[in-house]
């Protein structure tokens, strides 16, 4: 395995990675699948920095997939007290992913932080320590759990099954930080799943390609990225050695 490369197993008793659509009515539906953007979310509660970027390989599902409804009271926008709403979660999941980093090149005034073995060493230690902050699988209330494992070990629930077609699905966002322009967009995909396991389509900073390679995108509002300064960042840790 790539000296920038990451697997691990993904558990949790609920999961709800949101389908959009049936937001619409203050319900909500979880996807099938987890999304690109979900689990390039853990790999970051695992471990991040601005100085890379992580791109999720593929998933494999290990569990039936199976839904479960329940009724919550979430808090009105627009008034005082609750409201009352259906979300239907997955139910006792797991997945094993593949996922790697590269470096951010859209962040020059990082460059010095770009250290070979420094950031995979990181990585490692806190996936073996369960993440450095808490794991979720797509919303708050559905906590998670991450271990190292060998991707493709042990037995799935559709290693037998030859392919199965998914709709048009959401599949990341496109930030202003890892793709040098000014605008937040979303990017949508079509998901195939072959014997349980997920091959993502890697996204890119160019977003006319990323729709030729398949991954069409929405533009959602103007954003701009927040700057690092590493010699500053830098001098206020020494600082608070020096104090402590």
């Amino acid at each position: 395995m790539a000296k920038n490369s990451i697997e691990f197993l993904l558990t949790g008793r609920n999961a709800l990675f949101t389908d959009p659509i049936t937001r619409i009515g203050g319900e909500k539906t979880s996807y099938h699948l987890p999304t690109y953007e979900a689990l390039k979310g853990v790999c970051k509660s695992i471990y991040w920095k601005p100085t890379l970027i992580w791109y999720i390989d593929k998933v494999r599902v290990i569990n039936p997939i199976r839904t479960q409804t329940k009724g919550v009271k979430p808090i009105k926008y627009h008034s005082d007290g609750n409201d009352l709403a259906y979300y239907t979660y997955l139910h006792d999941v797991a997945y094993q992913v593949q996922a790697h980093f590269e470096w951010n090149m859209h962040r020059p005034e990082l460059e010095a932080d770009r250290i070979d073995g420094k950031h995979y060493s990181i990585a490692q230690r806190m996936l073996e320590k369960g993440g450095r902050q808490d794991i979720f699988l797509g919303t708050r209330e559905c906590q998670g759990y991450v271990e190292p494992c060998e991707f493709g070990s042990g037995v799935g629930a559709y290693d037998e099954l030859d392919e199965l077609s998914y709709g048009t699905m959401f599949h990341s966002f496109a930030y202003p930080d890892e793709t040098g322009i000014d605008e937040l967009h979303a990017r949508l995909w079509q998901p195939t799943m072959k014997h349980g396991v997920i091959e993502f389509i890697k996204p890119s900073d160019d977003l006319e390609q990323d729709a030729i390679n398949g991954l069409p995108n929405q533009f959602i509002r103007k954003m701009t990225a927040k700057t690092f300064e590493l010699d500053s960042n830098i001098q206020n840790v020494n600082q608070t050695q020096e104090a402590i």
